[in-house]
């Protein structure tokens, strides 16, 4: 027991030291390397605060130095011992514990009808009025980008709905005509690529900072996000939706900021949800020792298949709205966070 307290204390000392450092690092890491470093960070941090919270300590105030890390210790006061490092299997081996937990949005924590009859919508409608008053910015200038290159593959592709756009030459109301066809029938078919993504995220954050818009989760979803964050389990979002549109959808919520819940967001700059390497590039992202210290909730059942071939704990949520699952289908299923 001495000598678990001395590894607990010298782990200890440890966060002390890097919790100023990370939380340093994270407000530059945010934004680069699709958000991957940024994840990393937050993980290693909360990783650091939670351990101290665990000994009764809060880095933000000054503490005396820590004597006899490898050695007998002097007092054991304010010294509480983590159950959460693992499991004891009847072989004698410890088990993993769930570390983290991945959940998805459309039909897991938001109703699948807010997504189709409010958000597309919303950016649908508001594709050429965006478009037209930010079409000078760097921003804008970058979505264009992104569905000019989009458009051309579909066009060599034979997709339907593409019209070709324009050069900037033509004109800018030319341009726009363009891009709103395009946009509108990416919408129509419910593509999950990142130029119309990431074009949606800028309209409906006009849409959320000018109250035009508001977040909706299952009522189950903040007890549960509350109770998992303070059970020292780190949650994360896993979204076709860019990662500007999950914060605004967690920071505008009928529930008010649930982001200080959240320790990241990752998108389809990851990769498709319904590919395995997917759930392996998040995996390598949180850093934790086995896959199956990750729980990973979606309501689609193609996801689950690609995420459990990567070790991750899988288990399908059943909400309102949601489509049917194939009989047989071998995984848990949850009405309510509050069964997780």
């Amino acid at each position: 027991m001495l000598h678990l307290l001395n590894l607990e204390l010298c782990f200890l000392l440890s966060s002390l030291s890097s919790v100023c450092i990370l939380g340093c690092l994270i407000r530059d890491a945010e934004g680069k390397d699709g958000g991957r470093g940024y994840v990393q960070l937050n993980h290693r941090y909360h990783d650091a605060t939670v351990k101290l919270n665990q000994f009764g300590l809060d880095w933000t105030t000054t503490h005396g130095p820590i004597h006899n890390c490898n050695g007998t210790l002097s007092s054991t006061r304010n010294v509480k011992m983590s159950a959460k490092a693992g499991a004891l299997a009847s072989n004698g081996n410890i088990e993993p514990l769930r570390r983290c937990i991945v959940l998805d949005i459309e039909g897991t924590t938001t109703p699948i009808s807010f997504v189709t009859d409010v958000l597309f919508p919303y950016a649908r409608d508001n594709v050429g009025r965006h478009l037209d008053a930010t079409y000078d910015s760097a921003e804008t200038q970058e979505d264009i980008k992104l569905l000019r290159a989009q458009v051309q593959e579909d066009l060599e592709n034979g997709v339907a709905g593409a019209v070709p756009i324009p050069s900037n030459d033509a004109g800018k109301e030319k341009v726009i005509a363009a891009l709103v066809k395009n946009v509108e029938a990416m919408i129509k078919a419910d593509r999950k690529i990142t130029a119309l993504k990431e074009l949606q995220g800028h309209i409906w954050q006009t849409g959320f900072k000018n109250n035009e818009l508001e977040g909706v989760v299952f009522d189950d979803v903040p007890e549960a996000l509350e109770r998992w964050a303070a059970s020292g389990i780190k949650v994360y979002i896993y979204s076709s939706g860019s990662r500007l549109a999950q914060r605004l959808l967690f920071g505008y919520t009928n529930y008010g900021d649930l982001r200080k819940y959240l320790c990241g967001f990752f998108d389809t700059t990851v990769g498709n949800k319904k590919e395995t390497k997917s759930y392996h590039e998040i995996t390598a992202s949180l850093g934790v020792d086995h896959p199956s210290e990750i729980l990973f909730v979606t309501d689609v059942y193609q996801e689950a298949i690609a995420a459990k071939p990567a070790g991750l704990e899988v288990i399908i949520s059943v909400r309102p709205g949601n489509g049917p699952l194939p009989d047989n289908h071998g995984f848990r299923t949850v009405k309510s966070f509050s069964e997780i």
